[in-house]
């Protein structure tokens, strides 16, 4: 799908999956989700989604997550960059993802591959919303606070291309929060994160 014509605003989804998983004892891209890796149900709901492109960021356990997507047909429907520097942190990673589109799209909206309420549904109210607005800034907001997925217009490109931490885009919010685009993403969603073994087990308890 694609937000509009051809001559709209691209949107390009930056899914960041280079982590080590060190809390969690194994890599989480690889948590059996519903019977799939969480990696492609990520990969998957952006495809589903009305984003124009879909990159991927790999780093730690690269060469099995590559496995992992193209065992399920994915690995040719998006865009696989590689981060050598990923030990770094989560910016090293959206710099890398950035560099490798960033002179084809307008606007680029980070998604953490950890996160496994976020989907299709998800990603497309807070496109939407945020390209109705004519706002350079946007984020979910879950039970009152700022949640992922972000998303940022061509304007705070060199900002993101010069990150090199694992900040990620944080800075950025605390600097210009007054002018962004909060969405809520309404009963429906709860923020869920899987860091750790007991993260985990939860979810798979209580998953719909």
């Amino acid at each position: 799908m694609s937000t509009g014509n051809s001559q709209g605003p691209k949107v390009a989804g930056l899914i960041l999956a280079a982590g080590e998983s060190t809390r969690m004892g194994r890599p989480k891209q690889l948590l059996a989700i519903k019977g799939r890796p969480l990696i492609c149900r990520v990969v998957e709901m952006s495809l589903a989604s009305l984003l124009d492109k879909t990159v991927v960021v790999l780093g730690h356990q690269a060469q099995r997550v590559k496995e992992a997507l193209e065992g399920h047909g994915l690995t040719s429907k998006v865009i696989i960059v590689e981060n050598e520097h990923y030990k770094r942190g989560m910016g090293t990673s959206i710099r890398a993802g950035l560099t490798a589109v960033k002179d084809t799209i307008d606007h680029v909206m980070i998604i953490l591959a950890d996160m496994a309420h976020i989907d299709s549904n998800l990603i497309n109210i807070l496109l939407t919303n945020y390209l109705d607005s004519g706002k350079d800034l946007g984020a979910v907001k879950i039970q009152g606070r700022r949640s992922h997925p972000v998303v940022f217009s061509k304007r705070y490109f060199q900002e993101l291309l010069g990150l090199d931490s694992d900040k990620g885009g944080r800075q950025i919010f605390a600097a210009h929060e007054q002018s962004a685009l909060m969405v809520d993403a309404g009963a429906a969603y709860r923020e869920i994160d899987l860091d750790t073994p007991e993260d985990y087990e939860e979810f798979r308890k209580n998953r719909p």
